[in-house]
């Protein structure tokens, strides 16, 4: 499981808890900045930090894997999958963004949400209109921003071609789309399920915003688990 923008990965660990419960492994791998993960920061492209998750994948894990990520790790789990196919078994893409821009003021949250001189009521309205379904409680993504990693991740986006990662090698897709995200738009979900075709499954979220994760995370394993379960099945078939 691949995390947002300059967030840690236990912005997964109620899904993950669930998932695990459930009887499937869980992965939880923290980008380079947080932790005890280390590496260059500077000069890097998605394909760098694609094989960081390869390295995870292949030593951690046993392939080809179900790869998810959320928001900036859909553009992670993707150049994972279309550079090293071998490993991704199907990709499950949260607050996927796309082709079509944010509104403006919502770009202005998210840069809000990484500016540590704010003062704290205006840092949380932040996190609550970038984030957050209306009537959710953003207090628990409070914390969590790193801006050296958001940087670094930003820089990375920027430095790789979108088509180098767009379609994900070919491999299955699911998207889960929050119907409030204020960043990941809905249309970008619809427009890449247009453009994939019978390949990507779209499944709509109500009541969730971008952060989607700690807003229905029992909705959202059930979705993951209906996905992989129902695809096994075919295959059984």
């Amino acid at each position: 499981m691949l995390a947002s923008l300059g967030r840690p990965g236990s912005d997964f660990d109620e899904v993950a808890t669930m998932l695990a419960g459930a009887g499937y492994r869980v992965t939880l791998p923290e980008p380079r900045g947080i932790g005890g993960s280390e590496g260059s920061m500077e000069g890097l492209t998605l394909h760098d930090l694609a094989e960081d998750v390869a390295a995870v994948i292949e030593t951690q894990t046993t392939a080809p894997v179900t790869l998810l990520g959320h928001a900036f790790g859909n553009r992670l789990a993707r150049t994972t999958a279309a550079d090293r196919p071998e490993l991704v078994s199907r990709v499950v893409l949260l607050a996927c963004g796309g082709l079509m821009e944010m509104p403006e003021r919502a770009r202005m949250a998210l840069i809000g949400c990484f500016d540590g001189r704010l003062p704290p009521d205006e840092h949380i309205e932040c996190v609550r209109y970038g984030f957050f379904a209306e009537g959710n409680d953003p207090e628990v993504w409070r914390g969590g921003w790193y801006r050296n990693v958001m940087l670094m991740q930003s820089s990375a986006v920027r430095a790789t071609p979108v088509e180098d990662w767009w379609e994900a090698g070919g491999q299955p897709i699911l998207v889960v789309q929050a119907l409030e995200d204020a960043i990941a738009l809905p249309a970008n979900a619809h427009d890449l399920k247009k453009r994939l075709g019978e390949r990507a499954t779209l499944v709509e979220l109500p009541k969730a915003g971008h952060a989607m994760l700690p807003e229905q995370p029992a909705r959202i394993v059930g979705i993951i688990r209906d996905h992989i379960e129902g695809a096994e099945q075919a295959s059984w078939n």
